[in-house]
């Protein structure tokens, strides 16, 4: 059965302000148009739509061809994808739209970091929803996303076991968000590899429709541990960094001091907690975080935002009951270490 859209408002909690907020979602038709008909109507032009090379043919067409020039509509567009120019490092450099989504800015001033030491922080700006794997109704939202197994890989048993009937975190970023991904912990990683997928949407319309599609995307997992010397002591922490339509690239471009000497990350390296860590290429995308059993416990407001009534969402855990993201920003505190007892 075709599911319909169009007229759904999706709504989600500004943290700040706690006020409910009216989500403008780009491209919205043309991903209903896939999700709603091509898939169901056309199987083959969706899988071909959700392919990387059409992918990178609509990143092209939207980024470096129609836009790698100056363009005269830049001010304006500064205004609606509300870009702050005085948080970003070089505000004068942003001339194409590739550009403006690919941009720096002086995070140690606007995205302070929590005194906590044992604080996990946002890896992005991003809408975030948060839950345990083994509580329902927030099974049944995950089980929407992603699957465990498939997300870390068949293969992966090692890690798939220690992430068991654990936390997770989902972080939505859309195109006029800063794209860099941040670490949320401190720790040495143990393991980085890449999972080959397609392309799906993050758009709201993709998860209704499109059984746990973060899951079937190209995406990086980056497994960090915690319980080190000067880590934050939550465990083994998963970090998977998922490509999304229009994504040509997820670039590993670690820093221990503000954006100097980017390198990837590889295994043996500790990562500082807060530091720039990869960087999407424009479009939309999304980072999940996942915790090992009784780690980390999740930040009050957000776990009490997600079964708000008064707010419209298009996700449901289910009879009519919606989940509802809440905005935060990169380098915040979503979490913080279990107590012993708790």
């Amino acid at each position: 059965m075709t599911v319909s859209t169009a007229k759904m408002t999706h709504q989600y909690i500004d943290r700040v302000s706690c006020e409910v907020k009216n989500e403008k979602l780009f491209g919205d038709r043309f991903i209903q148009l896939i999700y709603c008909d091509a898939r169901e109507k056309a199987p083959i032009l969706f899988k071909a739509l959700t392919s990387a090379r059409m992918s990178s043919v609509l990143g092209f067409l939207n980024y470096d061809l129609l836009l790698k020039q100056n363009f005269p509509g830049r001010v304006d567009l500064l205004k609606t994808l509300k870009v702050d120019l005085f948080e970003c490092l070089e505000p004068d450099n942003l001339t194409t739209l590739r550009k403006i989504f690919e941009r720096k800015i002086r995070y140690d001033d606007v995205r302070p970091m929590p005194e906590n030491p044992s604080a996990v922080v946002s890896p992005a700006d991003a809408k975030m929803i948060a839950g345990s794997s083994e509580k329902s109704p927030m099974m049944f939202i995950k089980e929407k996303f992603f699957d465990v197994n498939e997300l870390l890989g068949h293969e992966n048993k090692r890690w798939i076991r220690e992430f068991h009937n654990g936390s997770y975190a989902i972080f939505r970023l859309t195109p006029e968000k800063y794209h860099y991904n941040h670490t949320p912990v401190a720790g040495t990683t143990l393991d980085i590899y890449e999972m080959e997928g397609v392309y799906h949407s993050c758009n709201p319309t993709a998860a209704l429709t499109a059984a746990t599609p973060i899951s079937k995307n190209r995406r990086v997992v980056t497994v960090i541990d915690t319980d080190t010397d000067e880590g934050t002591g939550v465990g083994l922490v998963a970090m998977v960094e998922v490509a999304a339509l229009m994504i040509g690239d997820i670039r590993q471009c670690y820093s221990d001091f503000g954006y100097t000497n980017p390198r990837p990350v590889t295994p043996g390296l500790f990562l500082i907690k807060g530091q720039p860590k990869s960087i999407f290429k424009p479009g939309s995308s999304t980072v999940v975080l996942l915790f090992q059993k009784n780690k980390i416990v999740f930040s009050p407001d957000i776990l009490a935002n997600l079964g708000r009534r008064d707010v419209q969402s298009r996700f449901s855990a289910g009879l009519g009951q919606p989940v509802v993201e809440t905005d935060v920003a990169v380098r915040e505190e979503i979490a913080t270490r279990k107590s012993a007892g708790i």
